[in-house]
């Protein structure tokens, strides 16, 4: 048989070994069989210097065709036999019964401020956030807030330095006048974020906790507009039932100023017939001109509201502290 018609039949052999392998030492073995230093592939390629110089080019063509399918085909059954290794050796019956592992949670607050955010969504509001270390302007100054306000004394606020004066914001009002600032209206933005004020920790008072604003600036925006976002949102949050109504307030940055008071089953559980739960109004014009909009042109509205109070309401919580406590007893019960 003459050397070109060796090439064939012995790979279609090497083929068949490797094809046949039941694990991946005997697909080793076959590999040194017909591929190793003393193989019956590598003796046929050691044949090549008997060829004449006519034969070569041909015979050194099919040597290489064959060889390249033989290491392809190696390639691949060692990856056939390499997964067949790693499966288990006794089937998997996946119709039994998964063990449940004890995941973790959201803090009853994220749950609550996910929920408010998701009530502001589905009316188009998008969610803005700001430092929590502020400056006198975007806290106090742009939002109309005059120096002698008893909300600017260092009995009220948590001042960090006496020069340029620091300090940790006492609302998240300040993050309106970082998004005024940076652009034109329409604005409507929702902002949930952590305060701090100079109270005594008690049962409904704590130094830090959370609120959520809501703003709306538009052209043509009216108490009507403010109006109906505060029932929208409030009924989301505390059930169809909420009843909401509106009281005259002072705000120094708005006006006018309403203070609102919601009713639902939750409330008069409680022995009341009205809660307070948040403070709202108009865009007072002076804030409009601290940020370059025009009153004439533009108005909008405000509201804000403090996320505990929601989530001990909703929740039937008595004692703010139980927030911050990280007892696991409290927190598995949301």
């Amino acid at each position: 048989m003459s050397f070109l018609d060796q090439i064939e039949p012995l790979k279609h052999a090497a083929l068949a070994e490797f094809s046949a392998a039941a694990d991946l030492a005997a697909l080793e073995q076959a590999k040194v069989a017909f591929l190793g230093g003393n193989g019956k592939f590598t003796a046929l390629l050691k044949q090549m210097g008997s060829l004449s110089k006519e034969e070569k080019p041909a015979a050194g063509k099919l040597i290489n065709v064959a060889k390249a399918e033989l290491e392809a085909k190696l390639a691949e059954r060692r990856g056939e036999l390499e997964l067949k290794a790693a499966l288990p050796k006794d089937p998997t019956d996946f119709t039994l019964p998964g063990r449940r592992r004890p995941l973790g949670k959201l803090h009853p607050l994220t749950q609550t401020v996910e929920d408010i955010v998701r009530a502001f969504r589905k009316i188009g509001f998008a969610v803005a956030d700001g430092p929590e270390i502020e400056d006198e302007y975007h806290c106090f100054d742009a939002l109309n807030t005059p120096a002698d306000h008893p909300a600017r004394d260092s009995q009220d606020t948590f001042y960090l330095a006496t020069d340029k004066r620091p300090l940790l914001r006492t609302h998240t009002s300040s993050v309106q006048i970082r998004v005024m600032k940076s652009q034109q209206p329409p604005i409507r933005i929702v902002i949930p974020g952590r305060v701090f004020r100079r109270d005594n920790a008690d049962a409904t008072h704590n130094p830090t906790f959370h609120q959520i604003e809501g703003l709306y600036v538009d052209k043509g925006v009216t108490i009507g507009d403010l109006k109906g976002t505060v029932e929208f949102v409030f009924k989301e949050l505390m059930g169809s039932d909420t009843k909401i109504r509106f009281r005259p307030h002072y705000f120094s940055y708005t006006e006018p100023s309403l203070e609102i008071d919601f009713q639902n089953a939750l409330v008069k559980k409680m022995g009341k017939e009205w809660l307070e739960i948040a403070g709202c109004g108009m865009v007072h014009p002076q804030v409009f001109e601290n940020v370059g909009y025009d009153p004439e042109v533009w108005s909008g509205w405000a509201f804000g509201f403090g996320v505990e109070r929601i989530a001990m309401l909703r929740g039937g919580i008595n004692d703010i502290r139980l927030f911050y406590e990280n007892d696991a007893r409290f927190l598995r019960q949301f």
